[in-house]
Order: structure tokens, then C-alpha cells, then sequence
């Protein structure tokens, strides 16, 4: 994640970050079950998401 989207993150409200957290479950969710059926073009990206949602779930533990 470039430090543009994550300055872009820190500025979204709690119930952004909820939405944007629940996006983000949903698409990694989609990608796991491909990836079980045939291979993704890149798998790489499951990692990226699931960095992405922990740098969301801190967010909203630091804005509590």
C-alpha cells in the first residue's frame, strides 16, 4: 500500500473503515475460493488484501 492510499485511509471515518473493511473481506473471500478451483494469474494479490484488512482493522483500533 503507497503512503498516498494510506493517508487517504486515515482520514475515512469509523463507519467508512467498516464498509471498506467489509469490501475488502468479501473480495478476499471471492479470490480464496478461485484460487481452490484453478490458479490465479496472482495469488500475490490474496496477500496484499489480507495486509490491506489488517491495516484497516488497525486503523479502527486506534480510533476507539
Amino acid at each position: 500500500m503507497k503512503s498516498k492510499q494510506w493517508q487517504e485511509l486515515k482520514n475515512l471515518t469509523k463507519q467508512e473503515l467498516q464498509l471498506k473493511l467489509e469490501e475488502l473481506q468479501k473480495k478476499i473471500f471471492k479470490l480464496k475460493l478461485q484460487h481452490k478451483s484453478a490458479p490465479l494469474k496472482n495469488p500475490l494479490e490474496i496477500r496484499e488484501l489480507r495486509r490491506d484488512i489488517a491495516r484497516i482493522n488497525t486503523l479502527l483500533r486506534q480510533k476507539q
